[in-house]
């Protein structure tokens, strides 16, 4: 991935990867709103043309008029005739200067005109440095961060109903991969390989008596002694026949056949009623033996922690265990379970998995809502990324707006920019114009009035 940002943008567009762009860009010129940009400029050069024309026409008619009989020469129709002399000066240049900018005034190859065209490669660089060192600047950028919730945009995007359903269907196509990933074919066997050595090695016997301590902690050894308990409870039950006629058996071994007749049947009940009632007495919680089960299991786990020899001892039981055939197909045999499973409610949008993603996502809108440290750190690492990589997008930015610019057509370039722009130009050609006028009959008057009737 770095290597792929190390490289420069174009790298990535393969040749004529810019044309490419530039086709794409220009296929829609003629827009509505190109056309409606045209007509307006069409609007105004004329506005423009026709004061240029006007100040033409009262040139003419401020000498022809004389010529006539129609009007006296004088002061004001001199100092008219002056400045609409000037006018036209002024108009006809502001014109020169707005479509030189464009192209080639009356299509005359004039040096120093068509500048647009001519200097496009150099306008490329010069807009794309000017767009990445004065747009995407670091206090603008942190401005506008500023203005953003980042944590809040993130916990609405999560909570959308369509990014869920998203998640969840990319996680309903990509689960058969990962389980065949997982798998590779071998998933059963892999586990039951793994599962001994993770439980193996010298660290096994504290891990495990720490382990044991907490359940001891929680009382949970209890609740391994009571389900022995019941067990031996219904095990008397059902062998209770058995038992009887065992211990029937035995009464008459010893004290012959005439004895076990007379008492052996009652011996046997005597037994099992006070086995049975042994069992009730230490059955409740605060039974002696459950006391001394609980200091027993304390013992045991010390002597794991503190014995290197138990501990050993204790770590070969466990592992030859895990190790047993037994127990590795039990391991395939969880896996292939857990897969069918998995398969099977993958499948369902509203099943068990769907529902964890979909309430996982809305815990974590809730913690970017509400958790203030959380929105703190997103904060500060999302202003420490885009720091990071604004110099590097900056520089990017600044190649493709240039690369772009040039693969334009000098033309067009020029009729790009003159549609949004050519309007306020003509406003030169106005201005051109009207001062022209304006200085060139003020100018006239204060010649006259200064040096005399034959200032001209």
């Amino acid at each position: 991935m770095s290597a792929f940002y190390a490289q420069p943008l174009h790298a990535h567009l393969g040749s004529g990867g810019w044309s490419a762009i530039h086709k794409r860009m220009t296929a829609h010129t003629q827009t509505e709103a190109d056309i409606a940009a045209r007509q307006t400029l069409r609007r105004y050069k004329n506005a423009a043309t026709g004061l240029l024309a006007l100040m033409g026409g009262v040139t003419i008619l401020g000498y022809a008029a004389p010529a006539a009989g129609w009007v006296e020469d004088g002061f004001f129709l001199e100092m008219l005739r002056a400045g609409a002399r000037a006018g036209v000066v002024g108009g006809v240049a502001d014109w020169f200067a707005v479509v030189a900018l464009f192209r080639h005034p009356l299509g005359l190859p004039i040096p120093h005109t068509a500048i647009l065209p001519a200097q496009k490669d150099r306008l490329a660089r010069a807009l794309g440095r000017f767009v990445a060192s004065q747009v995407f600047t670091a206090r603008e950028v942190e401005r506008v961060l500023a203005r953003v919730d980042v944590p809040a945009f993130v916990a609405n995007l999560l909570e959308d109903p369509a990014t869920q359903d998203a998640v969840v269907g990319a996680m309903a196509r990509s689960m058969p991969q990962l389980l065949d990933r997982l798998e590779d074919g071998r998933a059963s066997n892999a586990i039951g390989r793994i599962m001994p050595r993770l439980l193996g090695g010298s660290d096994l016997a504290p891990v495990i008596a720490k382990a044991l301590r907490s359940l001891v902690d929680d009382d949970r050894h209890q609740e391994v002694l009571s389900y022995f308990l019941s067990q031996l409870k219904d095990g008397l039950k059902a062998k209770e026949g058995a038992l009887r006629d065992m211990i029937e058996d035995r009464v008459r071994e010893q004290g012959g056949r005439i004895l076990g007749w007379a008492i052996g049947g009652s011996i046997a009940t005597k037994v099992l009623t006070a086995a049975a009632q042994e069992l009730d007495r230490i059955d409740p919680e605060n039974s002696s033996l459950r006391e001394g089960f609980t200091s027993w299991v304390r013992l045991q786990i010390d002597r794991i922690e503190t014995d290197p020899e138990r501990g050993r001892e204790f770590t070969q039981a466990v592992t030859s265990v895990l190790s047993h055939e037994s127990v590795v197909g039990w391991w395939g045999d969880i896996w292939l379970r857990f897969r069918r499973m998995v398969e099977t409610d993958v499948e369902d949008p509203q099943g068990r998995i769907a529902n964890l993603v979909r309430d996982a996502l809305a815990r974590m809108a809730g913690q970017l809502r509400n958790d203030a440290v959380l929105r703190e750190r997103i904060v500060e690492r999302v202003d420490a990324t885009i720091g990071k990589a604004l110099p590097f997008v900056r520089d990017q930015m600044a190649e493709f707006i240039a690369r772009v610019v040039s693969g334009w057509n000098g033309v067009e370039i020029a009729e790009k920019l003159e549609l949004r722009v050519g309007k306020d130009l003509q406003f030169i050609r106005f201005n051109g114009t009207l001062v022209g006028f304006a200085v060139g009959a003020l100018l006239f008057a204060a010649l006259r009035l200064t040096f005399g009737i034959n200032a001209q």
